[in-house]
């Protein structure tokens, strides 16, 4: 059965936890979808964990629009949200209103997500009028790191704390249909999913929230470069690759693949008339 914004709220109000990952292409998308997941993310982290990148400042729109088309064609049943990547919502109503419609028309999104508080309202309520769902972030937002001075837990003390449950407040009001809590203390992250009535989807939030979300090369192992402290490795998937590179190299320099059962026959005539 397909999961909707209705399928999020509902959840919700039934006490029932969301359950979301990443997704960048077509393949992971299918089989996450399989699996029985409730939404894919179609992050700009995709910038850091597909494109290279060291943060996600330099993902474009074209970039987001790529991948979330590919998970589209792979997710039949999960909510596909696709992130709006930086300065493509910040400049303006205007600019916020049109990219999230090419995002929603050209990359085949459900919802759009976007970063930011009580500053990013008047796009939020744009955005949402238009009948585009949005998806709100707050806490630690990555396209801000450089104003953060690096990736920090927010909303530690109390006039951080109280902006956080300030700008929740607002969101909600703003019309978005769930909101990502990043890196903001547990008891903190609780008191706000307490406050609004949309889900909250916790990534290093606590138990308390609505539901959680990790970037799936995270909790497989398969991302090496930095892995967060609130991440759980469900398997060791990266090495299972890594170890099947390997026993393929091996294998190829020592003549052992591809064996006779890995090709294609051919009569013994027709060869013979070759020569």
């Amino acid at each position: 059965m397909k999961n909707t914004v209705a399928t999020f709220r509902k959840a919700k109000e039934e006490g029932k936890k969301l359950s979301m990952l990443t997704a960048y292409d077509y393949s992971t998308a299918s089989l996450v979808d399989a699996a029985g997941i409730n939404g894919i993310l179609v992050g700009d982290s995709l910038g850091n964990v597909i494109l290279g990148y060291e943060d996600t400042i330099s993902v474009t729109m074209e970039d987001m629009i790529h991948h979330g088309a590919a998970v589209a064609r792979g997710a039949k049943n999960a909510l596909v949200v696709v992130d709006m990547p930086f300065m493509s919502y910040q400049g303006s109503v205007y600019d916020a209103l049109n990219n999230a419609g090419r995002l929603m028309k050209e990359g085949r999104a459900n919802a759009v997500k976007l970063e930011g508080g009580i500053e990013v309202v008047p796009q939020i309520k744009a955005i949402v009028q238009a009948g585009i769902p949005v998806m709100g972030h707050l806490g630690l937002t990555p396209q801000s790191i450089n104003a953060f001075g690096g990736y920090k837990v927010q909303g530690k003390d109390e006039a951080a704390a109280q902006k956080l449950l300030d700008d929740a407040k607002a969101l909600a009001e703003a019309g978005v249909f769930a909101i990502v809590l990043e890196c903001v203390p547990s008891a903190l992250a609780t008191l706000v999913t307490e406050a609004v009535d949309v889900p909250t989807i916790g990534i290093g939030a606590g138990a308390g929230c609505d539901g959680q979300i990790l970037v799936y090369q995270d909790m497989l192992g398969m991302f090496s470069d930095f892995t967060p402290k609130f991440v759980k490795r469900y398997a060791n998937i990266g090495e299972a690759m890594k170890n099947a590179f390997q026993s393929y190299i091996e294998e190829v320099a020592e003549g052992v693949f591809p064996a006779e059962q890995h090709g294609y026959g051919i009569s013994n005539e027709v060869i013979e008339k070759l020569y």
